[in-house]
């Protein structure tokens, strides 16, 4: 096992009703906060009003961005960064899912700095030009990204056709509100989609060419048995209280560092291809890797690395025969199950072909060959790409 550093710095408020515990946490950072959610769910469901009726009981003053899309774009942010730079806030508000807690952590990171975040850190990887941002807190209504308890935002430039993840331990949310009753109003659609993300988290943190992270692999196991349990009883029944707090909770934990400190490698191959798909199509994150995980899984599969896919037959699947065999059933399996969840089963059926093939695959692989469990080329990613039409 490898040394590491455990530092999960976030503040969780899990359960009913924890959105009353705001306030004063807001006021350790100051008066000035920067809301900011999506498309309007959150008048809907009556979570807007409440964080509003905090905020006033508590003298806390407040400005908006509204209008995050599920794809949240380079404009949002630099919007967003504007308003703190304005009015000098002192904490970023989202509420919402992973789109929108991804924006404003992207609007932290503008907000404290005078270059351009997309150039700077996104491409080049200027780590060391950070110097500081606005600390950013979250009211989850949406489990799937793990981006509330993390350091990660994906964001995509439309003016290039890319979207692109960067991760830094100031962007972890000081606190997050995790209220599983918030994720009642979300659709059958956007649950699967939202389960298969949490399932491809623990899959590129769980298949590495390497057979060391015994441990972590055996807690990535039982994060994704939560998921298979779970998720066809949240698409059944959406106000099952206990099958939405497990989802919840699994997203938080198969993407908040915790599975794959002292692994040797990880993968994330299939989010980088998924990517470059949903920023030339905008097609849900979820349901791109739910078509692409399993085309991902056929393509890599070797002797070298097959003994992965046998841990996961045996423990996930319970599967039995040869190494071969049980390694390719187990991705029979994994397609059968995002489908039953109603993930569609290949990209034509989202009408996707093949004339951007190039265009993403160059895009995914612009630093060079990507994943661990196999080098991907530029050419390696056309092929996936293939496998999934």
């Amino acid at each position: 096992m490898k040394n590491f550093v455990y530092n999960i710095p976030t503040k969780i408020f899990f359960g009913k009703g924890q959105v009353k515990k705001i306030g004063p946490e807001i006021l350790k950072y100051g008066k000035k906060v920067l809301l900011v959610y999506g498309k309007g769910s959150i008048k809907s469901n009556g979570i807007y009003d409440k964080v509003i009726e905090i905020l006033k009981a508590h003298e806390i003053e407040y400005f908006e961005v509204a209008g995050v899309d599920p794809n949240p774009r380079t404009e949002t942010v630099y919007h967003g960064a504007d308003l703190c730079k304005k009015h000098g806030i002192d904490l970023i508000l989202a509420m919402g899912g992973g789109s929108t807690i991804d924006c404003s952590k992207a609007i932290a990171l503008q907000s404290k700095y005078d270059g351009d975040f997309w150039q700077d850190f996104y491409i080049d990887r200027k780590y060391k030009l950070i110097k500081d941002v606005t600390p950013v807190a979250s009211i989850l209504t949406l489990a799937a990204t793990g981006s509330e308890m993390n350091g990660s935002a994906v964001i995509s430039n439309l003016a290039t056709n890319m979207k692109m993840g960067f991760t830094h331990d100031r962007l972890k949310p000081v606190f997050s509100v995790e209220d599983p009753e918030y994720t009642y109003s979300v659709s059958k659609y956007q649950t699967c989609a939202g389960a298969i993300d949490i399932m491809s988290h623990l899959f590129e943190q769980y298949f590495s060419v390497e057979k060391d992270g015994f441990l972590q692999n055996r807690v990535i196991e039982g994060l994704m048995k939560t998921i298979i349990h779970y998720a066809p009883i949240a698409i059944e029944n959406p106000r099952d209280y206990e099958a939405r707090a497990n989802i919840m909770w699994t997203s938080s934990l198969a993407l908040n560092d915790l599975v794959d400190y002292g692994k040797e490698s990880t993968d994330w191959a299939t989010h980088q291809i998924e990517h470059q798909l949903s920023a030339v199509y905008d097609i849900t994150h979820g349901i791109g890797l739910g078509i692409i995980t399993p085309a991902w899984m056929k393509y890599v599969l070797s002797d070298e690395n097959i003994h992965r896919f046998v841990d996961y037959g045996k423990n996930i699947w319970n599967l039995s025969g040869s190494d071969r065999e049980i390694a390719e059933k187990a991705i029979e399996k994994t397609q059968e199950f995002f489908i039953s969840l109603g993930c569609p089963a290949n990209l034509r059926e989202i009408n996707i072909d093949d004339s951007n093939f190039d265009l993403m695959a160059g895009n995914a692989t612009f630093r060079g060959r990507i994943g661990s469990m196999k080098k991907l080329s530029k050419e390696d990613v056309i092929e996936i790409y293939k496998l999934a039409l």
